[in-house]
């Protein structure tokens, strides 16, 4: 069997690549697991270091990496080069986390002198999405390496370049290649890894239907698991809001990687009183986006990454219109080599439509209007997901107010709604569980191990 990766900006295709057999992929797993013995007995210094060593390397190869990305999946080189530099910069963080929060805790109140250790649980696997082909991928591998874990990847199958370009940059940092194994399967095949004896936990960036499916395995086989799944986020918009700046922030967060982002504000909710001028300053917003050949650097919007997603993004934006839905902006259909889908404005989305009820993971913004600050709490909150959202009011006390009440991992004012390395990541609901970066992220996939010592 294939696996296929085609170029979304011609459909053409540009590598075939084998999948694993069953001895092959069992190999691998055996390789990480040999890894692993000698990898944890670094110290967490050595392995930050290592860290930076790797980051060293992605920064020497910003260029051809972010060719790569866009070559694959789509995404516009501007946006490309951003997310290596985003991975360099992220590994290089967690590096100067390591030593403090891997370090022992004393536990002065426990009897004995106690203290809690941190310990590596073993190989951990991680199924990634193609999105964001390399930052997904880092922002876990990263953390789960410096705890002393090795490391297995089932990429999206149209992006196995970008894998196995990760793979080469890890041993070219001086890692041991088998720290970072490179999984090529189909993907209900991955779940058969999870049983064997040295993987020691998953973590998956996906759907909350492949989230649930990796879980249901997991569970079989007694293994811990983190899911960052999809989500519908909420964008508040009240009253006193600035409203330049919001639309500024929702337009370009929500076409950013042609609306194939997970925490994009996909569900814009605006007070009746400024829902009209919201609606017309976003279509202005949209119209100055430029959707063209993602390898050229004025290009704002490229192509969706497959064609079975634009299919499925034009017709939830059909059936949403069929359903009450009224068209702001764009929806004509494109032609021509590629997969590109026009920016979208729907308005008047509400529960029974796509637009409201399920993500919608392409350049299509749903407005809805609330009568109150409260109606705009409870449409926030009328969904299946809780990864991200946002507020947009002058009134931060009124900001923080609201923001303790919406369902959420997190909830940003007056910024968009994206991530940070020094915060927990992670959502609630169908959007999955765990957290990522951080200190927190950085002790997910560990053994925390109480150890009490008595005087005899």
């Amino acid at each position: 069997m294939s696996l296929i990766s085609l170029n979304p900006a011609t459909g053409r295709v540009i590598e075939r690549y084998e999948a694993h057999g069953e001895a092959q992929w069992r190999a691998v797993v055996d390789a990480a697991g040999r890894a692993f013995l000698q990898w944890r007995r670094r110290s967490v210094s050595e392995r930050a270091q290592s860290l930076r060593d790797l980051a060293a390397v992605l920064r020497s190869r910003r260029g051809e990496m972010a060719d790569l990305a866009t070559l694959e999946m789509g995404k516009p080189i501007r946006e490309s080069l951003v997310e290596v530099d985003k991975c360099a910069e992220f590994l290089d963080v967690m590096a100067g986390y390591g030593p403090t929060a891997l370090a022992d805790v004393p536990a002065p109140r426990a009897r004995g002198e106690s203290i809690i250790a941190f310990e590596p649980l073993g190989v951990i696997l991680a199924v990634m999405p193609w999105n964001f082909p390399y930052w997904q991928v880092f922002r876990f591998a990263g953390p789960a390496l410096l705890a002393g874990n090795a490391t297995l990847l089932k990429h999206a199958t149209n992006v196995t370049g970008c894998a196995l370009a990760m793979q080469q940059a890890v041993a070219d940092a001086g890692l041991n290649p088998d720290l970072f194994g490179v999984l090529k399967l189909p993907g209900e095949e991955v779940l058969n890894v999870l049983a064997h004896p040295a993987v020691g936990g998953a973590a998956l960036t996906g759907s909350a239907a492949a989230g649930s499916r990796l879980a249901e395995a997991a569970g079989r086989n007694i293994k811990k698991t983190v899911l960052e799944l999809g989500g519908s986020d909420p964008l508040l918009v009240l009253e006193d809001a600035d409203l330049d700046a919001c639309v500024k922030s929702a337009a370009s967060y929500r076409l950013r990687n042609a609306g194939q982002t997970c925490l994009a504000p996909k569900r814009m909710i605006a007070l009746k009183s400024v829902s009209k001028k919201f609606e017309e300053k976003l279509a202005q917003a949209f119209a100055s986006f430029r959707l063209g050949d993602p390898t050229d650097a004025s290009t704002d919007v490229g192509p969706l990454a497959r064609e079975d997603l634009r299919e499925r993004v034009r017709g939830q934006v059909r059936r949403s219109l069929d359903r009450g839905a009224r068209l702001v902006y764009g929806g004509e259909d494109q032609t021509g080599p590629g997969f590109y889908f026009q920016p979208t404005i729907l308005a008047d989305c509400g529960p029974g439509m796509p637009a409201w009820d399920e993500e919608i993971f392409g350049p299509v913004a749903s407005l809805t209007t609330a009568e109150s600050e409260e109606h705009a709490l409870r449409l926030a909150n009328d969904t299946h997901f809780g990864l991200a959202s946002s507020i947009w009011t002058r009134d931060i006390e009124r900001g923080q107010r609201l923001a303790r009440k919406i369902e959420a991992g997190s909830v940003t004012i007056n910024g968009p709604s994206g991530s940070d390395f020094h915060l927990p990541f992670g959502g609630v609901k169908k959007s999955g569980y765990g957290r990522e970066m951080a200190e927190i992220g950085l002790r997910e996939f560990v053994n925390i191990k109480s150890i009490r010592v008595f005087d005899t």
